[in-house]
């Protein structure tokens, strides 16, 4: 049985399983979408320089019924960020929420199944609200997300509250024993005046095959602020697809800062809709990539209303035999004037074999703005390593110096302390025991 049968067959049977709910047709729809549009190719000009149907080609297990897994939380530990002994965690195992491993410390946190929260008090929000990605994210790829959404969580920060504790979401994916395809769905609403960060990171244990096709759609209501924080280090023959979907419906502050270290094939998608005057967006996004890694960077940022801000960054370093892509939108629509949008992506090239596509974009139907794009590609500062070489640094300490310097502009940017810090020495050590 193929992959694409194998995934009508479990529709077939979880529809069966679980019958009539409130989230039934999002899903049914979902599935149609999945069998007309099918897996994107190099012909779909958003997937124009990442080949994804070859991951297809396997024999996944990806339904809870069928995924055996033994991961515990002995083995947890190995995965757990700094600072997690005052942070709420949450876990996903092959792409299901894990209660029995998970930590909810704070008060202002509400944490329970999609499907629960579609029928009591919280009904309204996710009726509303789960989906609204498919607005941007066209393909098969989410709508296949979409079609198993009852699978997923919804996260509540409660009205007028800080989440006193940073919520850490780990994505472990358990490949010991078979190849797994995960589909982790969050549905996050930050509540007005609320407060919440949010680190996620990725990690597989075992050898086999793994796909995760994660969606996360995070809403922000009036005067919340949202710091998100997505680290990807995870192992060379994994494959994800991330949608990471804002939807800022009040006037509020997303603060979001993508770092991708490793991995097989990625692609992260993250689309902001500033649907309220006055609303802020921060982008920050930094790629350090080895071996045949392969990254893709998509993001959307689409001005709705009048007088938003967003500011977009995403640098880029690229070794080996390495590829990244980045492709950026920028829509300002009719109503939105007094939009400030800027947008930049910087590459360095550091071999022969690597290599960088580029595309920043500009959509403006509005006459009173102010928007500003632009891309490099380049190589190493050789005036800054030759300054260097003559004050008596080795050639390698010198590049290395380099690097870290083009990284810090991203760097800074990651506010809680332990989590900067872990990063800046995951970089660290790269920089000093492989050769650039």
């Amino acid at each position: 049985m193929s992959t694409i049968e194998n995934i009508t067959e479990q529709f077939r049977q979880l529809q069966s399983k679980n019958g009539s709910s409130q989230l039934t047709p999002l899903e049914q729809n979902a599935f149609n979408a999945f069998n007309k549009l099918g897996i994107p190719t190099v012909k779909n000009e958003e997937w124009k320089y990442t080949r994804i149907s070859s991951v297809f080609n396997k024999n996944y297990q990806f339904t809870p019924g069928n995924i055996v897994t033994s991961f515990s939380a002995a083995e947890l530990d190995a995965f757990r960020l700094p600072g997690y002994e005052n942070a709420n965690e949450l876990v996903f195992v092959n792409g299901i929420y894990s209660s029995s491993l998970s930590i909810i410390r704070s008060s202002a946190l509400v944490v329970m199944p999609l499907e629960i929260a579609s029928q009591n008090e919280y009904k309204e929000i996710v009726l509303t609200h789960l989906g609204h990605s498919s607005k941007y994210a066209k393909d098969g790829i989410h709508a296949l997300n979409t079609a198993f959404v009852q699978e997923g969580v919804f996260v509540y920060a409660k009205k007028a509250k800080t989440v006193e504790h940073p919520v850490y979401v780990y994505n472990i994916t358990d490949a010991r024993s078979a190849n797994i395809l995960s589909q982790p769905r969050s549905l996050v609403y930050v509540d007005e005046a609320a407060q919440v960060q949010i680190i996620e990171t990725y990690d597989t244990i075992g050898l086999s095959e793994s796909f995760t096709n994660q969606v996360t759609e995070i809403i922000v209501a009036k005067d919340a602020i949202v710091e998100y924080y997505k680290i990807q280090a995870d192992a060379s023959h994994t494959n994800q697809v991330s949608t990471t979907h804002f939807r800022q419906i009040g006037k509020s502050v997303v603060h979001a800062v993508t770092i991708s270290l490793s991995g097989g094939m990625i692609r992260n998608n993250l689309n902001i809709a500033l649907e309220a005057a006055h609303s802020e967006a921060h982008l920050y996004g930094l790629y350090f990539l080895k071996g045949n890694s392969h990254t893709d960077n998509h993001t959307i940022v689409d001005n709705v209303q009048p007088a938003c801000l967003s500011n977009e960054l995403y640098k880029g370093l690229i070794d080996d035999s390495a590829t990244a892509v980045f492709n950026g939108k920028i829509y300002v629509q009719p109503l939105a004037q007094k939009t400030n949008a800027f947008q930049s992506n910087k590459n360095i090239l550091l071999s022969d074999k690597a290599s960088v596509n580029t595309k920043p974009q500009l959509e403006i139907f509005a006459d009173d703005v102010k928007c500003s794009h632009g891309c490099t590609i380049g190589q190493l500062d050789e005036e800054g390593l030759f300054y260097l070489r003559s004050r008596g640094i080795n050639e390698q300490t010198a590049k290395s110096l380099l690097v870290h310097a083009f990284a810090i502009d991203i760097l800074e940017h990651i506010k809680p302390e332990p989590i900067r810090e872990y990063i800046d020495q995951l970089i660290s050590e790269r920089l000093e025991f492989n050769k650039i």
